[in-house]
């Protein structure tokens, strides 16, 4: 029982990383009325949270380039999960954002209970 509550806590991992993603694309895409921005803003957030996190937390850091651990690779799960709420909260989304920090929080909270981080 307790293997299967950890695995489907990698997969809301799994798809709370999808959702940052989603998210800052969002964000990004109602940031202007100006289509240009719209595009620049909707492609390239997720294209910088993608290529950060694949620079150092792709994985669960087995697969990063510059794998972080300890403190750091919870600052930068902090910031990057916080950025994905933070830029629903911008786009005026406030519930889908709270959903999102709540989410991110309970996910880790287990990880470490479970040392799976």
């Amino acid at each position: 029982m307790l293997a299967a509550a950890k695995n489907l806590n990698a997969l809301l991992m799994f798809v709370l990383e999808v959702a940052v993603l989603a998210s800052v694309g969002y964000w990004g895409f109602t940031v202007s009325s100006n289509w240009g921005l719209k595009l620049l803003a909707g492609l390239g957030a997720p294209t910088l949270f993608i290529t950060v996190w694949a620079l150092f937390a792709a994985g669960g850091g087995e697969n990063a380039i510059y794998p972080l651990t300890g403190l750091a690779r919870a600052a930068l799960e902090i910031i990057w999960f916080g950025g994905g709420a933070l830029a629903l909260y911008a786009a005026g989304r406030t519930v889908p954002a709270v959903v999102l920090a709540a989410l991110f929080v309970v996910n880790a909270v287990l990880r470490i209970i479970w040392k799976t981080v």
